[in-house]
């Protein structure tokens, strides 16, 4: 299936759901019962499905097509894939005799399909190595604007960067008058000095600043330690402040002032990425990208997509952000586990890990086990990152022959080498409930997995099953 032979499993059509009722409501209709003339091929699975009313609902799901994996139903449903989609790619994933192979789909889903991948393919000729269906994150309107006119877009990034500057400037002298007054009593103060301070920097124009100052309302109320806390989160915001002034006055180094720029909130446009990637002497980086996890995440009015990539011969990571408006997941999505023939193209900036996606080469096909690393080969790179980029959360990592312990004498989670006297801490916000799955899968032997290394610990994401050369990554 998919050209390649490949199909999915049902934790991969499950991570595509856009919320947790999605998933629930998608497995209930992982039944034969409510479906008919469901079928599959040409890379697509269709089929009816029965609802409430005397018409059932026509689902179906084109899982190769130069935009990747896309969706239709007949359903009133917003959400995309609604239930009925996963549903049917459950039924499908789960092999059921009810979604045979068929040498053609029916009209109605010819009809779609056939439309959906001729636009794919006029975009892919139109933008050319522009990399027109690059990441669907919005941000190739603004570049529209901008190229209609040079002039007036060059006005406006100037009268932005002035403003960012007046807002950093403020943000400095705000966080001077906070540590001269003391921090005892901030945890206490709740969230409406910095929800005013964060709302000055929106005025500012600087969401990524705006962002860590909301930020710091949480960490002042986060229990036992927060002064620590609180006192090393204004430092690097003080930091990001006076590196925008240096930036903004040639006093950083192009890839640290790049960095500088996005983290306050100054992004590159994807279409604008893509275009300098494939220029005379661009880095546009073709190569087979093994989807390593992908995670939402409700950020104000958005949600959040994190898509981490692996790359097979150049073995880089990379990370997709995408973004989805209230009630609506982000439109990229890429299941997990599978590979990717694709071009990216990396952000600008001194780590070098965000990257717009670009021309997709073919459907999705089988994936493989990454290579991976020992817990001191993880903090090296999170160091080396770190050092790019004092800002940093979190740094991808594969821990290769790792095994899940819970020391007594400490409390906490540990991922300790199987060959080695070493362990990573877990981060403290991972949920039991994927700590545990992880035991499960790994039945006290080493396994494989893929997570972001950063200084609270490390959060695992994905896992592949121990040992028999087992390519099926597991989420947890």
């Amino acid at each position: 299936m998919s050209g390649q032979g490949v199909r999915w499993t049902a934790e991969q059509v499950l991570a595509l759901a856009p919320d947790a009722s999605s998933r629930k409501s998608g497995s209930r209709l992982a039944a034969p019962g409510p479906w008919s003339e469901a079928g599959s091929g040409d890379d697509a699975v269709w089929g009816l499905c029965k609802g409430s009313g005397r018409t059932p609902y026509q689902a179906v799901v084109d899982l190769a097509g130069g935009d990747g994996p896309g969706y239709r139903c007949s359903c009133p449903s917003r959400k995309f894939p609604c239930k009925h989609a996963l549903g049917l790619l459950l039924l499908w994933a789960g092999a059921e005799p009810c979604v045979g192979e068929s040498a053609e789909p029916p009209p109605w889903a010819a009809e779609w399909l056939s439309g959906r991948r001729a636009r794919a393919s006029a975009r892919a000729a139109g933008a050319g190595a522009t990399g027109g269906n690059g990441s669907p994150d919005g941000d190739g309107a603004a570049a529209g604007r901008g190229a209609g006119d040079p002039q007036a877009a060059r006005r406006r990034a100037e009268r932005r960067t002035a403003a960012i500057t007046a807002g950093a400037t403020e943000l400095e002298q705000r966080l001077g008058d906070l540590l001269s007054r003391g921090l005892a009593g901030a945890d206490g103060a709740g969230y409406g000095e910095w929800e005013q301070t964060a709302a000055r920097m929106v005025d500012a124009q600087a969401p990524g600043l705006a962002g860590r100052v909301r930020e710091l309302g949480a960490v002042a109320a986060s229990g036992p330690g927060w002064p620590d806390r609180l006192l090393a989160e204004c430092a690097l915001l003080h930091l990001l402040a006076r590196g925008w002034r240096a930036a903004h006055d040639g006093g950083l180094p192009e890839p640290l002032a790049a960095t500088v720029r996005a983290r306050a909130g100054l992004n590159v446009d994807a279409a604008t990425v893509l275009a300098d990637a494939a220029g005379e002497g661009g880095n546009l980086r073709r190569d087979a990208w093994l989807v390593l996890a992908q995670r939402d995440t409700e950020e104000g009015r958005l949600t959040a997509r994190r898509i981490w990539l692996h790359g097979r011969a150049s073995g880089r990571p990379a990370l997709l952000l995408a973004f989805g408006a209230a009630g609506r997941a982000p439109q990229i999505t890429l299941p997990v586990g599978t590979v990717l023939d694709a071009d990216l193209a990396y952000y600008p900036g001194a780590a070098r890990l965000r990257a717009a996606l670009g021309e997709r080469w073919a459907a999705p096909s089988a994936g493989f086990v990454p290579p991976g690393g020992s817990t001191e080969d993880a903090l090296s790179a999170y160091g080396a990152a770190l050092a790019e980029d004092p800002w940093l959360d979190g740094w991808p990592v594969v821990l290769r022959d790792v095994v899940p312990v819970r020391p007594a004498e400490r409390g906490g989670w540990q991922l300790a080498d199987a060959e080695g006297d070493t362990a990573l801490p877990v981060a403290p916000a991972v949920p039991e409930s994927r700590l545990w799955r992880l035991v499960a899968l790994s039945g006290g032997g080493p396994v494989t997995v893929f997570g972001e290394c950063g200084h609270r610990g490390f959060a695992p994401h994905t896992a592949w099953a121990p040992g028999s050369g087992e390519t099926t990554a597991v989420l947890l």
